[in-house]
């Protein structure tokens, strides 16, 4: 294993180690609110909005703002498809018959 292979896995093991440290952490200030006090003064005002919050809320998924696309319904996918009625086409083909009686070729 080259050490460019074994410094891009320790760099990887650091990142996932403290990604899982700060994880817990903000879920230890979301069981203690007198510890979120500690770290936010305004921990306990209505307005206050941080990871924190949002966990112990169980709304940490929750878009404030509405979808940037919105499809409009479409009825008429489900409207009645008239019945088609069938039409003779003549074969596009049956004018080539003339060629039909040609004198064989010579090769």
């Amino acid at each position: 294993m080259s050490r460019f292979a074994r410094s891009n896995n320790c760099a990887r093991a650091i990142v996932a180690a403290f990604v899982s440290v700060a994880f817990l952490w903000t879920l230890a200030l979301s069981a203690s609110a007198q510890l979120h006090q500690r770290v936010h003064k305004d921990a306990n005002r209505v307005e206050h909005n941080c990871a924190v919050t949002m966990i112990a809320s169980g709304s940490y998924d929750h878009a404030a703002y509405p979808p940037l696309i919105s499809a409009p319904f479409s009825c008429a996918q489900f409207s009645k498809i008239p019945a088609l009625t069938p039409c003779w086409v003549e074969s596009p083909f049956l004018g080539a018959c003339i060629f039909e009686h040609a004198p064989p070729a010579r090769g």
